[in-house]
């Protein structure tokens, strides 16, 4: 997947959140969202981690 696209996904999906109001999600479903939401931050966190090391500076 090229970078603008798989950017413009992440972008569409955190405005998806973003328009849900979370009082009106089952208490369930809920928690397995948040689940679902920390996994996923985690491996965002990861690739960011990644490619804040790849270059040293004067390197």
């Amino acid at each position: 997947m090229e970078w603008g696209r798989a950017m413009r996904d992440l972008s569409t999906a955190i405005d998806y959140l973003a328009a849900e109001d979370p009082a009106e999600i089952p208490l369930a479903l809920l928690a397995e969202q948040l689940l679902d939401l920390h996994w996923q931050m985690a491996r965002l966190q990861a690739q960011i981690a990644r490619r804040t090391g790849v270059r040293q500076p004067g390197g």
